[in-house]
């Protein structure tokens, strides 16, 4: 999997600094950035151990003495290459808000309420045939003052590995129908519209558990350095 992956042309992928997203004006380099070439070393190693990924740690309803508020779901899908080939066995982590819309996280300080029974963070490993599948709850949305009554549509943030921490890419998953995408600069900041529908997962009647939780199906292509939800009609 190639590490440098060319960015000219690809409407998929938001440019460095996105006006209407405030932070990107701080955070986007100003020059032309340098590749440098990868040994390899630097393509191999250092890698995570798998040793301390347990089954629990996929469920994060499951993380504390009681079960957390809000709505029940499941998250699953599959890790491909971007010859469709599936990626076994490797790292997938999430982080969210709870179902009020906050983090666990000190520089949160949105006045919703701390859920004492979600953490909002979980991992797991994808099996043989490169799936995944998190139990978690459905975050809400929160606003972060990029501007004038700005809100952020319900989102799961996605951290997967490639052969090593230095092919780690991340993205984020939404959920269908969000009143908010059209108001939200960073969901915008994708131009293409067919890529910006393939950051929202697929309602799965198929992953949903009967009197249980609600299924959402959402598969991402691992192209070099960058994250893609997978195009329909493969599933999101």
């Amino acid at each position: 999997m190639s590490l440098i992956y060319p960015r000219d042309g690809l409407k998929a992928h938001p440019l460095n600094a996105s006006p209407a997203y405030g932070s990107t004006q701080k955070r986007a380099p100003l020059k032309p950035l340098i590749l440098l070439p990868h040994t390899l070393s630097e393509t191999t190693g250092p890698v995570f151990g798998d040793v301390g990924v347990t089954a629990g740690d996929a469920d994060l309803t499951r993380q504390h003495g009681g079960e957390p508020l809000g709505e029940r779901i499941i998250v699953s899908g599959r890790v491909l290459d971007e010859d469709g080939r599936p990626v076994p066995h490797t790292l997938v982590e999430i982080w969210q808000a709870n179902a009020g819309g906050r983090y666990v996280h000190v520089r949160d300080q949105h006045p919703a309420p701390l859920d004492p029974n979600f953490t909002g963070a979980g991992r797991a490993l994808t099996d043989a045939d490169g799936r995944y599948r998190f139990v978690t709850v459905k975050p809400g949305a929160y606003p972060w003052r990029n501007h004038h009554n700005a809100w952020r549509p319900a989102h799961i943030h996605f951290s997967l590995f490639g052969p090593s921490f230095l092919s780690r890419v991340i993205t984020q998953m939404y959920f269908p129908g969000d009143p908010l995408f059209k108001y939200d600069p960073i969901f915008q900041s994708v131009t293409d519209e067919r890529a910006r529908e393939r950051l929202v997962s697929r309602f799965d009647l198929g992953t949903t558990e009967p009197e249980w939780a609600l299924g959402y199906q959402f598969d991402i292509v691992l192209r070099g350095r960058h994250a893609t939800p997978l195009e329909e009609p493969h599933d999101h």
